[in-house]
């Protein structure tokens, strides 16, 4: 497959993990009386990913994310070559997806972008008011058990057919649990696209959510590279 396929996959993908994620958060998760809330919100996040394993994994290895890119690369699947071109569509994929997003939310009226556009952060921009500590300690380990779930549902030796199931659900359970901490990123590009047009305190916490993110995937690739022995991806 050609790198031009790759990235034009890995742009699609990105761009509807932040719209289908955040605007779900946005558009629907207090909607008068049929709000999905905080179970809907994490489903949506996950239903991103299963959709769009099946639909462009085949092409550009669904990664939509520069923490999984990163992982993949620490855990030997994945070309050191790809990883820059792969983090900047990722990014862009994301950012294009916010302004999507801001635009549709700006149709209603009483919209301030000052609400957050779904952005991450920690301390007062917390949804449960949990420290920079919390933040970056959540955004490690859930980052790291996500690339853990990527790695071995996509082991030659797992289960054909199954991978982009596993993924799906294993967002979801994040989601769950760590909206209330950070708002969920484990996505340094899902935290990007929004903080670029809410500025202000999204910009300046931004650092944590590419930090923490790409520490864990470093971490999870490293430790399944040794608890996986020699086994490669499947093609």
């Amino acid at each position: 497959m050609k790198i031009a396929n790759k990235l034009g996959a890995e742009f699609i993908g990105t761009f509807w993990l932040v719209l289908g994620g955040c605007g779900s958060a946005v558009l629907a998760a207090a909607f008068p009386e049929v709000g999905i809330g905080l179970v809907g919100v994490s489903f949506a996040f996950g239903l991103t990913v299963l959709t769009m394993v099946y639909a462009v994994g085949h092409i550009s290895g669904a990664h939509f994310n520069p923490a999984v890119s990163v992982g993949l690369w620490a855990g030997g699947r994945f070309s050191a070559a790809d990883l820059v071109p792969y983090i900047i569509v990722q990014v862009a994929g994301a950012i294009v997806a916010a302004g999507v997003l801001y635009f549709i939310a700006s149709g209603k009226v009483g919209f301030e972008l000052s609400s957050g556009l779904a952005s991450n952060g920690y301390g007062e921009h917390s949804p449960g008011g949990y420290s920079l500590a919390a933040g970056l300690v959540t955004e490690i380990v859930m980052t790291f058990m996500f690339l853990m779930i990527i790695f071995g549902a996509t082991d030659v030796r797992a289960p054909k057919g199954f991978a982009g199931l596993a993924i799906g659900l294993g967002l979801t359970l994040i989601n769950l649990i760590s909206i209330p901490v950070t708002n969920t990123s484990v996505n340094p590009a899902r935290s990007t696209g929004p903080a670029v047009f809410v500025g202000d305190w999204a910009l300046a916490q931004l650092w944590l959510f590419w930090v923490a993110p790409v520490v864990g995937a470093l971490l999870a690739g490293i430790v399944y590279r040794w608890l996986g022995g020699e086994a490669t991806r499947r093609q």
